[in-house]
């Protein structure tokens, strides 16, 4: 004890010593003593001693002086870096506090011990950005809840509505917070309520913790005042700030690791950081320590320099001002008008005249609220933590920091008090936030702090209450928004007073106010605080005043000269504000007024927003006009406004008349909603034009699902609620007026439209009637219930286009706040879903796009519930009606409920909720019916620019008046009273039903004079004949009423005027005044237009009989209605006939007509009684005129047929007649026999198309054709296992997929092996290769001329516009069927395969066949083509040589020791004709038991390839007197000479040949054409090669028992006639001979048990030797079909050996079938077969003398080997991704940020990582070269998505997992849990088998190696 107090005494007196130093390393070793001492003395009850010497040793160790100071200045630096730099000081302090910590013992025991007492009751795990989460909607309470992988995994959430996500901001874990989620869904570990088990913590334990810390962590915040520098002007300091931060990562990290050492240790951090005494000793600055000192006055001034100020420096406000633009930045003070918050900062300086004053405006609103003042400017640290996060603000919210600050979280007490700091400290964090220049990575820092706090309702309500936390949200809003405000231009440029926001702010452009709205709509779902704002009068008029700011934002401004210059997106960034800043917060307060308690709320909001409109309304000096061509898309005081009424009547039976305001607010509350929906019409109409696209972003965003319920509905909503409390007929000319087509609503069929261009009245029209009937229609706001509304927009969706769940969710407009009631996914959802739509499953069409899961709605919804109203109202883009529409027609004529073009269907709607029962009156006014008479005559006159769509609007309205009728038959004169006006000189009443059936007479109208018919009759009268001619050029304007019984001509404008001022009772001159003169200007005044004189129409019609003669025209037969009840009286009963329910026009006006019956007899009556006057449908004149168009019209278009038939057959005799000539040039061998030498019979040449020039003929040595091929590497072969169970993807550490049982590996085993011990060249010529990176040539069956296409890739090379390929590679699309491809292969001149004078058997004995084959081959080139001519052809055939060794790689073609020898190129060019045969075997299963042509008909190219391959092969000649035909035919007379020549390698023996790869060789040697029955005795002499190898291999099997016994029984039956066809002589005499060699007796004992337990019968014995011998005959069989176009027979999988060996020729012709099969009857020995058997067996053994065990090796061959496949997938995605995300790379041992795995071989890569990156390639890259040859397939892990590599190109090719809905989720964005779909899976793999990936998937583009 004694030596650890002296060390004590040293340190405490080394302390005094005025340079800092590092402690001498003897002290070091003492750390562990002193700090036991300490604690020693500590523990005693007077301690006081203990105390004094522990804080001076702190003093010293954590002196801060040292280590910042020495980062920035050099001679502290130097007198610093005592101990190995800056860095070694900070060590030491840490290592000393952990040893202080644990007292004397080890820190890791200590952090064990602390955690023994951890109470884990929340998990509380914090994580960053990126991190992997999950969300269970079930659990949840609250919406943000989150659960951390582990705990997810560890509850129980089957079943649960849940789904996996990647955090945006970074979060923390809510497992074991039932605050925050329900109890049910906490794992396993957070269950269990803890307290009760935990033992309590013992007090030694933690006591120096409690001394230590508060030292420590003052030096923290030392460290963080001292390398605080105030940046200068505008120069950003990250730099510096990143460097003091990089110094404090230690320290901040031992902080963070405290935390995770549980509750106990929390509890004292939790002490530490709030005990406001501790803070108060050290940091108050008053001590003798100049450096405490210094560093409390850089905490000043960093206050000061914030804009805040410190209480105790008694600053005055009102000082301040002066010095609003010095440097120091001033506090910003209130008291006087010291401009905008920015204004303070020089930056905004240029602007300051035009907002200053503005400015004062806003401040003096402001300043009223005295709150504000302190909110904004004072801050007074009085705790640890409170300077803490004043100093994670100020460095911008370090990672770090916020991670420590959250780990403390689980304790209760600390997030109470840090929950209070931060609120605190809200308003500097806006500023902050405001000046960051990297506010994205800020304000996600923010949320992750704040969404712990805020989501939490017990906190949020005790923060409200006690700090003010509403008020101080509201405020910093409105600040924050107050630096960005400008004039409104809106209605009245000059004298608006109103401000907005500018959009094109970088605070509204970026979102930065992103963090502070998520919170306040954050804490605005708890009911509790909810109700707190809605009860206080002051917020809501903050509230409101801020909502204001965005009223009118991002006006548009109609260009009408030329198109504006640069089109702003400033849009996006008002949508957004408008969405988030305004809506979300309105839904969130609408989710707590739900019942009827809550009234008084809706009152108040309803208050205030009246108010707030009626400031708007004069700030704007508004009257009654708006102005024209301007719009804006942005009323968020309406919407409040609109959606409060709604929700008031829906769920709080409030009456809507105590809540509305008197009728000229009403007015002016409908103008700008209105003005929307009328600009929309025009912006459609192409009005706005030249505002370029972003106008008709903004009318397309207006309505889109996730903007619809916050913008168009409360517009329209709105509407609906003023058309119920107005005059209908104001209403109703109001609208045609601001759709401007009130000049078009005249009789005459000919008139002027001073607003509006000819060529937008159609449109226009169309869009104010179809507006008309979707007020009038749509039920959303008036009395639809929720599930009915869900259901309506599902159906809407569902009819535009079949959709797939997930896009469906996301088009049904929901409540954007998420507490709303309508969970998406909820229950009704999928309850609505079913009920609507069937589930069409994925559908796979190889070659086609992948289909998702989609729903289509069932036929009883296109029956009943497709309503074209909604479908309008929610298209984005106009293509989508029309989409429906066809659907339905599509629709009606399967089900054959109607043949021709259906009329949009006509659809009963909810009944009207009765507060809104006024809106019916619209429907019966006299101005509506005026009208739609005038539209039904215009139309039946057929004038100019009307359309079936305005046809269809008329009848819709009048359809709707008669089902919406309130009075069967009203006594029709009670209406008349009241003043009379213009229009009731047209109708009587205001009842449609009644005034359907009014015959108008006469009409006046009024025309200009210069209409030629004026002149002609000189006056007006009312005689009917002078009249019928007087149609054309009329101008209805006002009159006064005349008595006569003609209707007036009728003004929509001047009747709206009237009613206008007869509402607003002012003094006339008043009015006059203020209407008159805006009217001027802005339209020509009724009267004003050029003399326009009166003229009288003679009409005679009423809107019955319009329909009746429009039933007429639209049937095109006279007389064609009778009206259906005179037949059939029950209709009049039943009304409801399902014919009427589908159908086109004329159906309509039946149905209508019906319904007018029903409604009164009277109607009735009228009816029949037109229906008997036969009437011509219109007047006679006009007939003929419309006739003889349409009559033109189809007369014309009879001519043009004509004419095109004539031309086209022309064209075709030309066509032909140019071919014939062409043919005759080029190919007089087709008509003329040719000369036939000897007794050859006559060969037909194969004849060639090029579908370039379309020409046919054959190929010629100058002018070659070729198939166009595509040529690939692959390593598809080299996949192939030989074990049956499939490899599985691995998704553990243990499950690893080793390459040792490939293909490729054996194959490369057995050549290095052979290399080893046997001649070079010889072993070359021993194997195959191309296992791996083999050319696989394909073609899709097309040819071209060479030099056509050489042509066709230099046109291709000039083409700008490729995409995918790459031309200067040799890459093109075939000009026919543009498949893939990237060479040509030449067709050799010669003869078609299928009449070959080659194939004829021949009686030549097999000796004889055998000489001339040798005879063949050793002639060296002998081929038709000469080499040393160079002709075209052979040029040609060079060049796809070249082009088929570059395909693959250098490393797969060279495997010789002698780069670059000959031997090389001859084993390349066999093993390609191998890989090519080896892999259509494959393509066919694996075996040839389906016969038949190649599966791919006539597209093989193997013919033309052989052709190829054999020219080269013949270049290069065997040493004859090493060619293996020799050793196969002849015996060798000296066996022993071989043995003497030891020092060169000896060649490979025979028997170790791979059979298959001398058969290539010994054809291609042969000159082509190759005749039959030379083929046919190669093949028979290799067959006794592979039988004697399959004997020897069984022989090396067996054990030494077996052996002897075949030994022995063979050696029975030597002597029997047919012993060489008997495979156990035979084998017997393989045995003996081998015998003779070591071969056999190096076998132990215990391994002959290991090779073959069972003993061999003879039937098993068979069954080796065939399956040995099968992959030989499959490929011969192959290469005969392809050589000589044989045929390949079908058969039984067990027959396959004696089909395929009869089909080869192998067995004689009289081999009875009886016999159970022997394959040994197919030897056709060349020479005594025991001869070349012990000639053969010589060379082994001289072999196995020296090597037996690789003699052995080498013998036993694996033949079999199945078929490749892709690695197995598990059945659940989250398998894969939770192993595969974490999962470090074996390259870089980082976590990728892209991870990838190789689907072929398991490979883990990094997709796009630069870590592996290697000679320029990325890693995906490089391993497909590696695995596939240059073909990879991957599967993102993070994406769920399959990319496909293929050489220097890539594409995305889909997923193979799928959700439960059917659908892909690409990049997990749903997060839903997905299985594996099996039928993809296929698919992939088959288009990985069949190397089709370039034709299938279409979208390909390079990836430079970046992959």
């Amino acid at each position: 004890m004694a030596a650890a107090a002296a060390a004590a005494a040293a340190a405490v007196g080394g302390s005094q010593s005025p340079q800092p130093e590092v402690p001498a390393p003897g002290l070091a070793l003492d750390k562990a003593a002193t700090a036991a001492h300490l604690k020693a003395a500590l523990s005693r009850p007077d301690n006081r001693a203990g105390a004094e010497e522990l804080q001076a040793l702190l003093e010293r160790v954590l002196s801060a002086e040292r280590p910042l100071a020495a980062a920035a200045d050099g001679e502290e630096a130097a007198a610093a870096s005592g101990g190995g730099g800056p860095g070694a000081a900070e060590e030491e302090a840490l290592e000393w506090c952990k040893c202080l910590l644990a007292g004397g013992g080890g820190y890791d025991e200590f952090c064990a011990a602390v955690r023994a007492y951890d109470p884990a009751a929340l998990c509380g795990l914090v994580w960053t950005a990126n991190f992997v989460a999950y969300r269970c909607r079930t659990c949840g309470i609250s919406p943000c809840m989150s659960l951390c992988a582990e705990c997810f995994h560890q509850g129980d959430h089957t079943g649960h509505d849940f789904n996996m996500f990647r955090s945006q901001a970074g979060g923390a874990c809510d497992c074991g917070d039932s605050n925050v989620m329900r109890e049910s869904g906490f794992c396993k570990r957070h269950q269990i309520k803890s307290s009760s088990n935990i033992p309590c913590v013992p007090k030694d334990l933690l006591m120096m913790s409690e001394f230590v810390l508060p030292r420590f962590i003052f030096c923290l915040i030392q460290y963080l005042r001292e390398g605080y520098n105030e940046p200068a002007a505008d120069v950003p300091s990250e730099k510096d700030l990143n460097k003091v931060l990089q110094l404090l990562e230690p320290q901040i990290s031992f902080l963070e690791d405290l935390t995770k050492m549980g509750g106990a240790m929390r509890s004292v951090l939790t002490q530490v950081l709030t005990n406001q005494q501790n803070y108060k000793d050290l940091t108050s600055g008053l001590g003798e320590n100049a450096c405490a000192k210094k560093s409390h006055e850089k905490y000043l001034i960093a206050l000061k320099s914030s804009g805040l100020t410190y209480p105790e420096d008694k600053l005055v406000y009102g000082i301040q001002e002066s010095s609003a633009g010095t440097s120091t930045l001033a506090v910003q003070g209130f008291a006087g008008a010291t401009g905008t918050l920015g204004q303070l900062d020089s930056s905004d300086e240029e602007d300051q005249d035009g907002s200053q004053g503005l400015g004062k405006r806003k401040r003096v609103k402001l300043s009223s609220n005295t709150k504000d003042q302190s909110i904004m400017d004072v801050l007074k640290h009085k705790s640890f933590l409170e300077e803490l996060l004043f100093w994670t603000i100020k460095y911008e919210f370090p990672q770090k920091m916020v991670t420590f600050l959250l780990n403390m979280l689980p304790d209760q007490e600390y997030k109470v008090a840090f929950t209070k700091t931060f609120v605190q400290h809200y308003a500097f964090i806006m500023k902050t936030l405001k000046k960051s220049h990297e506010s994205d990575t800020m304000s996600n820092r923010i949320v992750h702090i704040s969404v712990q706090l805020f989501s939490n309702e017990e906190l949020a309500r005790q923060v409200t209450e006690e700090c003010q936390l509403l008020d101080i949200m509201v405020t910093v809003l409105l600040y924050m928004m107050e630096s960005c405000l400008i004039k409104s231009e809106l209605q009245d440029e000059e004298n608006s007073l109103h401000v907005v926001v500018n959009c094109g702010e970088a605070l509204l452009k970026n979102n930065t106010y992103w963090p502070l709205v998520s919170d306040f709509i954050n804490i605005l779902s708890h009911q509790s605080v909810a109700k707190r704002f809605l009860e206080d009068h002051g917020l809501l008029v903050t509230w409101m005043n801020f909502v204001s700011f965005f009223q009118g934002m991002n006006l548009n401004k109609r260009e009408l000269n030329e198109h504006v210059e640069f089109e702003s997106q400033t849009y996006y960034a008002a949508f957004a504000a408008e969405l988030e800043a305004c809506a979300q917060p309105m839904w969130g307060l609408l989710s707590h007024c739900k019942v009827r308690e809550t009234q008084e709320y809706t009152r108040n909001v309803v208050r205030y927003c009246l108010e707030a409109l009626q400031d708007w309304f004069d700030a704007i000096n508004f009257v009654d006009e708006p102005a024209p061509n301007q719009v804006t898309f942005h009323l968020p005081l309406h919407r409040y406004y609109a959606m409060f009424l709604s929700k008031a009547v829906k769920c709080q039976e409030l009456d809507l008349d105590s809540v509305l305001p008197d009728q000229e607010m009403l007015m002016k509350l409908m103008i700008h909603p209105l003005q929307i929906q009328a600009s929309l019409a025009e912006i459609h109409s192409n009005m706005w034009v030249r505002n370029g696209l972003q106008i008709k972003g903004q009318a397309m965003t207006y309505v889109q699902s996730h903007f619809c319920n916050s913008m168009i509905d409360p517009d329209i909503y709105l509407l609906q609620v003023c058309a119920s409390r107005l005059d209908p007929d104001y209403f109703i000319s109001s609208v045609f007026e601001r759709f401007k087509v009130v000049d078009l609503l005249t009789m005459a069929s000919q008139h002027q439209n001073t607003v509006l261009d000819a060529e937008h009245e159609r449109s226009m029209l169309e869009g104010a009637l179809t507006f008309l009937v979707i007020l009038l229609s749509l039920r959303l706001h008036l009395g639809m219930s929720d599930d009915e509304i869900l259901r309506a927009e599902m159906v809407a969706q569902l009819c535009m286009n079949d959709r797939t769940h997930s896009s469906l969710l996301d088009l049904i407009p929901e409540n954007p706040n998420p507490k709303s009631g309508i969970i998406p996914g909820s229950y009704s959802f999928e309850s609505v879903l079913s009920a609507v739509a069937d589930f069409k499953a994925p559908v796979f069409e190889p070659g086609g796009s992948m289909q998702q899961g989609m729903y289509t709605p069932k036929a009883e919804v296109w029956d009943h519930e497709f309503d074209p109203v909604m479908v309008i109202l929610r298209t984005v883009y106009r293509r989508d009606v029309q989409s429906a529409m066809d659907r339905y027609t599509a629709f009606l004529k399967q089900s054959g409920k109607f043949p021709g073009n259906p009329w949009p269907p006509y659809k009963k709607r909810t009944p009207l909720h009765p507060s809104y029962k006024g809106l019916m009156r619209l429907l019966h006014c006299k101005t509506l019916h005026i009208v739609l008479f005038t539209l039904l005559y215009k139309i039946l006159m057929d004038h100019q620019n009307l359309s079936e769509h305005v046809l269809c609007m008329v009848l819709y309205l009048i359809e709707l008046g008669l089902e919406n009728s309130d009075e069967e038959e009203s006594d029709e004169e009670a209406s008349v009273c009241g003043p009379e006006r213009c229009h009731d000189s047209w109708f009587p009443g205001s009842n449609l039903v009644s005034n359907m059936r009014h015959f108008i007479n006469y009409v006046r109208v009024r025309v200009p004079e210069t209409a030629p018919e004026v002149k002609k009759d000189s006056p007006a009268s009312t005689s009917s004949d002078s009249l019928g001619s007087l149609q054309s050029s009329r101008r209805p304007k006002v009159l006064q009423r005349e008595n006569s019984g003609t209707a007036q001509v009728f003004s929509l404008v001047a009747e709206r005027r009237k009613k206008f001022q007869e509402i607003i009772n002012r003094s006339s001159s008043e009015a006059n005044q203020v209407v008159r003169p805006k009217t001027s200007n802005k339209w020509s005044a009724p009267g004003s237009a050029p003399q326009l004189t009166t003229a009288i129409l003679e009409i005679k019609e009423s809107i019955l009989s319009l329909l009746i003669k429009l039933h007429h025209k639209l049937s095109g037969k006279q007389n064609s209605y009778y009206p259906p009840w005179l037949d059939d009286i029950e209709i009049l009963i039943q009304p409801e006939i399902p014919k009427y329910s589908h159908g086109d026009g004329i159906t309509a006006v039946e149905r209508i007509l019906l319904k007018a019956a029903l409604q009164s007899k009277m109607n009735k009556r009228i009816i029949e009684e037109i229906c008997r006057k036969v009437t011509p449908p219109v007047p006679p004149k006009k007939v003929t005129a419309a006739e003889k168009k349409t009559l033109d019209k189809e007369e014309r278009r009879q001519k043009a047929r004509e004419r095109q038939q004539k031309l086209l057959a022309e064209f075709a005799s030309r066509q032909k007649s140019f071919m014939e000539t062409a043919m005759d040039v080029d190919s007089p061998e087709s008509d003329i026999p040719m000369e036939i030498t000897t007794a050859e019979p006559q060969v037909s040449e194969a004849i060639y198309d090029c579908v370039i020039c379309g020409q046919s003929g054959p190929s010629s040595e100058d002018r070659p054709t070729g198939l166009v091929v595509l040529l690939q590497a692959s390593s598809v072969l080299g996949q192939c296992r030989d074990n049956i169970e499939p490899k599985k993807l691995p998704i553990t550490e243990e499950e690893q997929i080793y390459p040792w049982d490939t293909c490729a590996a054996v194959h490369d085993v057995r050549l290095s092996l052979l290399q080893r011990y046997f001649k070079d060249s010889s072993c070359l010529l021993a194997v195959s290769i191309g296992w791996e990176g083999g050319v696989y040539v394909q073609t899709c069956g097309h040819t071209l001329h060479i030099d056509c296409h050489k042509s066709y890739m230099e046109s291709l090379r000039n083409d700008q516009v490729l995409q995918g390929f790459s031309v200067d590679k040799g890459e093109f699309t075939c000009p026919l069927c543009r498949q893939f491809a990237n060479s040509v292969l030449p067709c050799y001149p010669g003869s078609n395969v299928e009449n070959n004078p080659w194939q004829r058997p021949s009686s030549k004995s097999i000796q004889d066949l055998i000489k001339e084959v040798e005879e063949l081959q050793g002639r060296p080139g002998a081929f038709p083509v000469s080499i040393s001519s160079e002709t075209n052809l052979s040029k040609e055939m060079e060049s796809v040589m070249k082009d088929i060794k570059n395909t693959t790689q250098k490393k797969y073609r060279d495997y010789s020791k002698t780069p670059g020898s000959p031997d090389n190129d001859f084993l390349f060019m066999y093993s390609v004709a191998r890989t090519n045969l080896e892999l259509e075997l494959i393509h066919r299963g694996g075996n040839l038991c389906s016969g038949g042509a190649s599966t791919a008909g006539k597209r093989s190219c193997l013919n033309q390839l052989f052709h190829v391959l054999a020219l080269h092969m013949r270049l290069y000649s065997i040493d004859s007197e090493y060619n293996p035909w020799r050793k196969l035919t002849q015996l060798v007379e000296e066996m022993n000479s071989q043995l003497g020549n030891e020092e060169q390698q000896p060649e490979v023996p025979v028997l170790y040949h791979d059979v298959t790869s001398l058969l290539l060789i010994q054809i291609l040697m042969m000159p082509q054409p190759l005749r039959k029955d030379h083929f046919t005795c190669i093949v028979k002499v290799l067959f006794t090669l592979l039988y004697t190898q399959a004997l020897v291999a069984v022989s090396v099997k067996c054990n030494e028992e077996d052996r002897s016994a075949w030994k022995h029984t063979g050696a029975l039956k030597k002597n029997i006639c047919d012993a060489e066809k008997s495979y156990e002589v035979l084998l017997s005499f393989v045995i003996s001979e081998l015998s003779k060699g070591k071969l056999y007796h190096e076998e132990g004992t215990q391994e002959c048990a290991m090779v073959s337990p069972v003993a061999w019968s003879s039937e098993s014995m068979e069954k080796y030797l065939q399956d040995f011998c099968l992959p030989f005959l499959r490929i011969t069989s192959l290469l005969q079909h392809h050589l000589f176009g044989e045929d390949l027979p079908s058969c039984q999988e067990e027959e396959e050996f004696s089909v395929l060996s009869s089909c080869l020729g192998l067995l004689p012709t009289f081999y009875q079938t009886e016999h159970p099969f022997i394959s040994a009857s197919c030897l056709d020995w060349p020479v005594p077969a025991f001869d070349i058997i012990s000639q053969w067996c010589f060379e082994i053994n001289s072999f196995t003398e020296r090597h037996a065990e690789q003699g052995k090796a080498l013998l036993i061959q694996e033949s079999r080997w199945k078929l490749p496949h892709l690695l197995q997938l598990p059945e659940n995605y989250n398998t894969i991704f939770q192993y595969y995300h974490r999962k470090t790379c074996s390259v870089c041992t980082k976590v990728p940020k892209d991870p990838a795995v190789c689907l072929v071989c398991g490979t883990f890569v990094c997709l796009k990582g630069l870590c592996c990156k290697q000679q320029s390639y990325c890693e995906c890259v490089l391993h497909s070269q590696n695995c596939g040859a240059g073909t990879g397939i991957f599967l993102l892990i993070n994406a769920s998505v399959i990319i496909i590599i293929r050489g220097h190109r890539f594409c995305l090719w889909g997923s193979v997992y799928l959700d439960a809905h059917g659908e892909e989720d690409r990049d997990l964005r749903r997060g839903k849990p997905l299985y594996i779909c099996k039928e993809r899976y296929k698919v992939l793999e088959q288009q990985w088998i069949s190397h089709t990936f370039d034709h299938i998937n279409k979208r390909w583009g390079p990836h430079y190696n970046g992959l």
